[in-house]
């Protein structure tokens, strides 16, 4: 497992980082997750990435029970707000940073998290506020450095102009092989002002993995097929983008690695990026993920893959 910086923080992370989305806390049954997470470990994976939306508060409580046991400066522990956790706790004000992020700890049974970040843009709460809560939890000591959550290049800069405020050091959009929005203006503003990315969904919901082909049913093992889980894989199980994964085939053999490998090695190829996060239903998910650390890819094989994807990129 290689490591990178996170932006101007000290923190340093793997290239690969545990998510918990639809896994933890409900999608996947507590004994294979700890399994899972105990894998990520002896992977050299130490970024674990969690909200407390996901499974209601249950996937941070499940964290905060399997990492119990572990040295607290063995991992990097990142956690989010802003999604209704109740009919009346949302957003980004003043009074909900402070909730949710004593409720965050309290789950995760921890006295700081090493990342809080807003898990969307909140217009309902002006971004001032919201920036000077999150500074004043740094300054009291329960986070060390904050981010966002699939903002827009204006609102990341807006952010970053605030005086007196904590700086941005990380941001989380969705980016891979197939959904691409970011490089138009996200990467750019953050890379100029010492913020990293931390992707989500780098393998599009499991379908860069090419587990799921054309007209194919997607069997009950997978998260296509799962009643929990399979709500979210939107469009990207539509026959165009099936095929076009396909074409990825050839060029992942000739280089000998698995489609995933070769999806994940195409994120982490962009500097400004400084982990992918990957979700895992069993363990040896984790160890195909992992190789694809270090793995380079040159100009004439992000050319091929181009070629292959043709018109199914979001851009």
């Amino acid at each position: 497992m290689r490591y990178r910086r996170l932006g101007s923080s000290d923190l340093v992370v793997s290239e690969l980082a545990l998510g918990s989305w639809l896994t933890f806390g409900g999608g996947v049954r507590d004994a294979e997750a700890r399994a899972i997470v105990d894998r990520a470990f002896d992977l050299g994976i130490t970024l674990i990435d969690t909200a407390n939306v996901y499974s209601r508060g249950a996937a941070e409580e499940f964290l905060g029970g399997v990492l119990a046991s572990r040295p607290r400066d063995s991992y990097v522990l990142a956690t989010k707000l802003y999604y209704p956790v109740s009919d009346s706790d949302r957003g980004l004000s003043a009074a909900q940073v402070a909730k949710q992020l004593d409720l965050s700890l309290g789950r995760l049974r921890t006295d700081f998290v090493d990342l809080y970040q807003c898990h969307r843009y909140d217009d309902d709460t002006p971004l001032e506020e919201t920036m000077v809560a999150l500074t004043a939890a740094v300054r009291q000591g329960k986070v060390r450095y904050i981010g966002i959550s699939e903002w827009t290049p204006a609102q990341v800069q807006a952010a970053v102009d605030l005086p007196g405020v904590e700086k941005l050091v990380s941001s989380q959009p969705q980016y891979s092989m197939l959904h691409r929005e970011p490089e138009r203006g996200v990467f750019d503003v953050c890379a100029r002002n010492g913020i990293s990315q931390i992707v989500w969904s780098p393998l599009a919901q499991g379908v860069l993995t090419g587990k799921y082909g054309v007209g194919e049913r997607p069997t009950r093992d997978t998260r296509a097929g799962s009643d929990r889980m399979g709500w979210s894989m939107g469009g990207f199980l539509s026959p165009r983008v099936l095929a076009a994964v396909d074409r990825l085939r050839p060029i992942a053999d000739g280089l000998g690695v698995t489609l995933a490998q070769l999806a994940l090695a195409w994120v982490l190829r962009e500097p400004n990026v400084a982990a992918a996060i990957v979700g895992a239903t069993r363990p040896e998910q984790l160890d195909e993920n992992a190789a694809a650390s270090g793995l380079e890819l040159d100009a004439a094989m992000l050319a091929a893959i181009d070629d292959a994807l043709g018109g199914v990129v979001t851009r």
